[in-house]
């Protein structure tokens, strides 16, 4: 029961309380407490995949965090929000709207590394206080931009080339990427105003919605006491990672944190497996394997 299971968080819920599902479903089945946390938080107004590792998996909850992410999302024209999407109060509007030519020249612009300003509605600190909380307090919040990476963004295309009452993306994204921010700046670029009204995560690190399942299927299989069916292995977080098979001694000596010497491996990290046991993540320098993460398996 070392892994993942891959929710598709409807809206609504947050990413807590999606961790918070799954162990409900752990103990209805029957097994073991064990440590279960989400590899990504996804706001109650997003759905879409939401990685959840159980056991030692958590140890690869962080790795998740830092990995790429690609989203759909809907941008409604002629109306900024103070939260940057339909929840929020209406703080500007304009009588602009942009064509779908408009929008796909925009977003070369949007495209690569670029400065991103994080929404006042959102999780980052402000002199030890959340910015959202400032925010709600009616303080006046104003984040410093940050680097992130559009690796890349494309338009659903229109039907006609009439001005858009809205226009729906793609986006694969770094992490740290607030596509609220992204929305608010490609209205602005088009010389308009808009905001989010639709988010769905489609891609977090190396999992899609076709390893997602629903809630309604957890609760399915928790009762039927098959949850094993839904779990995806520990190493299926680390697809982007070679292998590196242990001989006989090395695993026990990984296990109590020793570094192997004289290794072959080109430098990098990798899974090291004893058998199809996996023993660590470790990192290959000039000939030397060192522990990143071990597994207690």
């Amino acid at each position: 029961m070392h892994g993942w299971i891959i929710l598709d968080k409807p809206l609504g819920l947050g990413s807590t309380q999606g961790v918070g599902a799954v162990k409900r479903a752990l103990r209805q089945a029957g097994y073991p407490k064990l440590k279960v946390g989400h590899g990504g938080t996804l706001d109650p107004l997003a759905s879409g995949v939401l990685p959840v590792a159980v056991g030692e998996a958590t140890k690869l909850a962080g790795r998740m965090l830092d990995s790429d992410k690609v989203y759909d999302f809907t941008v409604v024209f002629g109306a900024e929000t103070d939260t940057l999407d339909g929840e929020g109060r209406v703080v500007e509007t304009s009588d602009g709207r942009p064509t779908i030519m408009a929008v796909q020249n925009a977003l070369a612009d949007f495209t690569g590394p670029i400065q991103q300003r994080p929404p006042a509605y959102s999780a980052l600190k402000v002199d030890g206080e959340r910015a959202y909380d400032l925010a709600r307090a009616g303080e006046a919040v104003e984040l410093a931009p940050r680097a992130v990476t559009i690796h890349s963004l494309t338009a659903q295309p229109a039907i006609s080339d009439a001005p858009l009452a809205s226009a729906t993306f793609t986006a694969h994204v770094s992490k740290g990427t607030y596509i609220r921010s992204l929305a608010r700046d490609i209205a602005r670029a088009l010389g308009t105003v808009g905001h989010v009204t639709m988010l769905r995560r489609t891609k977090a690190g190396p999992f899609t919605l076709d390893h997602a399942i629903s809630l309604d299927k957890l609760a399915d299989a928790a009762m039927a006491r098959t949850l094993e069916d839904l779990f995806l292995p520990l190493r299926a977080g680390l697809d982007d990672i070679p292998a590196l098979s242990l001989a006989p001694g090395q695993a026990g000596a990984l296990r109590q944190g020793r570094v192997l010497t004289g290794h072959a491996a080109d430098d990098g990290q990798y899974f090291a497996l004893d058998g199809d046991t996996p023993v660590a993540l470790v990192e290959v320098l000039g000939g030397n394997a060192r522990v990143v993460r071990g597994f207690n398996l």
